[in-house]
């Protein structure tokens, strides 16, 4: 279930007045610790907790509908749970701006998302007698289940899999390894929920009595920058440039679905999403919030590249995949507006608003 605009606007005022006038580390000139409060309440409640339940609502789906495949093995159902996977793909690449906490500390991120595939491990597993069920997948290495293991299976290696090409062991391995991805997703939603770990609490509380973390409001604001300033550089310098400069689709990450423009421009709405405090239909106060009371000039060049990087990406045509040999001015472009986006993140965003 979704949090409504409304009970978030409740929690975050509960919030901030519980803590209002209790912290009593330093913050920058011109912003108050309630003002950081805030905004570190908005994109706690407001974005990441969010992005990982509808992430969790989508996979659920993506369960749901390769077993309805396993059952009827027909186009349709194979072209629903193509459609769900790539649902599924949109909230998590859009929470790779906030890739810290429980996704790292435990050990979560490989197990949904590692790449590249291990083909020749993959084909191995589908190859022997071994087992299928989510148990035995739990247990191998996390280049063998995950996003691109389903996307292998599901689309094939050149994303025209029939229905009629599945062999049992390999909707077997789907079904399993979608029923594994579902557990870590709902692993990940609740670490960081009020229902169970509650990581979330200590952002919200950073500076004062309830965050075992982070010591500083600082500290909470510059991981929340430094996520957004590590995926600029994942897409410009990982994603981007390493099947464009080798000029190598094997190299492309979500090559299988053809959806590597999709993943890329979700990662900047992910940074997006941080800086201005939204998610769906929730609105707060985010990083522009903090950046705007100090330098209002520099809030919107920040927003205005965030939308370019966003818009260049999709330029990137006819997909990304086919882009790195035929519109290559296109794929330099879009790879110089997320760098430049990075740059401003890095080189005045934390002056700013952490110091030098």
């Amino acid at each position: 279930m979704k949090i409504s605009s409304i009970s978030l606007t409740a929690l975050i005022i509960i919030a901030t007045l519980i803590t209002t006038g209790c912290s009593t580390n330093p913050t920058t000139p011109n912003t108050s610790a309630t003002d950081v409060k805030e905004a570190l309440t908005n994109i706690t409640i407001g974005v990441i907790i969010p992005t990982y339940k509808d992430m969790l609502d989508r996979a659920q789906i993506l369960d749901s509908i390769v077993s309805q495949f396993k059952s009827s093995k027909t186009e349709d159902n194979l072209n629903a749970a193509k459609q769900a996977w790539r649902d599924a793909r949109r909230p998590w690449e859009q929470s790779e701006g906030f890739l810290f906490g429980p996704v790292e500390t435990k050990g979560i991120d490989p197990r949904i998302d590692s790449w590249p595939l291990n083909k020749i491990d993959l084909d191995g597993v589908l190859a022997s007698s071994s087992p299928l069920t989510k148990e035995t997948i739990d247990q191998l290495e996390s280049t063998q289940k995950g996003f691109h293991t389903i996307e292998y299976l599901l689309f094939g290696a050149n994303n025209s899999k029939t229905a009629k090409d599945f062999t049992i062991r390999e909707i077997d391995y789907l079904v399993a390894t979608t029923q594994s991805f579902k557990a870590a997703v709902f692993e990940l939603w609740k670490s960081w929920d009020t229902s169970g770990d509650n990581f979330g609490a200590n952002f919200i509380n950073a500076g004062v009595t309830g965050s075992s973390i982070y010591v500083s409001q600082h500290a909470a604001v510059q991981e929340i920058i430094q996520g957004m300033i590590n995926i600029c550089d994942e897409v410009a310098n990982g994603k981007i440039n390493e099947p464009f400069t080798l000029q190598d689709r094997q190299r492309e990450e979500s090559q299988f679905s053809d959806n590597s423009n999709a993943d890329f421009a979700d990662n900047i709405r992910s940074v997006r999403n941080v800086y201005h405090g939204v998610y769906g239909s929730f609105s707060g106060k985010g990083i522009s919030f903090l950046v705007a009371e100090k330098n209002a000039e520099l809030d919107a060049r920040c927003k205005r590249e965030i939308d370019a990087a966003i818009e260049t990406i999709g330029a990137m045509l006819p997909s990304f995949g086919q882009a790195i040999f035929t519109n290559k001015a296109n794929v330099r472009a879009a790879q110089d507006a997320v760098l430049k986006l990075k740059t401003t993140l890095n080189a005045d965003v934390i002056p700013l608003l952490i110091g030098n």
